[in-house]
């Protein structure tokens, strides 16, 4: 399951919207081993597509070296479909490369409505997860019910 924060799927959401018709992609840091997304990267998608993503080579290293410094993995990977469901391509299977990340699908093409759905892609095997949105992970059910939300 994914319990993430209301702001940041308004983000994510805000963030499909903007670059819509192309897709829109990014990422979402957290505390190694915590499952819990807290940062959110906008990233450029380097294919500026309405039907295609990639993040761009130099800023996925910048970023990805940003969360080793910070003892951050990514915990959720998101883009946008612009014109389908929100249901990974197979494209987006064969570029899935982390294991523990969860992969956010956000579908704007209802103009009046957002899909968001989350999935965990694993050796090509794709598995929806339930989507847990809480104001607060203070008492989310995160298995870290005691520790307070980091500012």
């Amino acid at each position: 399951m994914l319990v993430i924060r209301r702001d940041l799927v308004d983000a994510m959401v805000a963030h499909a919207r903007r670059d819509h018709p192309d897709e829109a992609c990014g990422v979402i840091a957290g505390p190694e081993g915590s499952d819990r997304p807290e940062r959110l990267v906008e990233m450029i998608n380097a294919e500026r597509s309405p039907t295609f993503y990639r993040f761009d080579s130099a800023e996925q290293l910048q970023v990805w070296r940003g969360m080793d410094s910070a003892d951050e993995e990514p915990v959720v990977i998101y883009h946008s479909h612009t014109s389908t469901e929100a249901y990974p391509s197979r494209t987006d299977v064969s570029y899935a490369s982390e294991p523990h990340a969860h992969y956010v699908l956000v579908s704007t093409r209802d103009p009046q409505t957002h899909e968001l759905r989350s999935y965990r892609i694993l050796d090509g095997q794709v598995t929806e997860e339930p989507v847990e949105v809480v104001e607060s992970y203070m008492f989310a059910h995160t298995g870290s019910d005691e520790v307070p939300d980091r500012d």
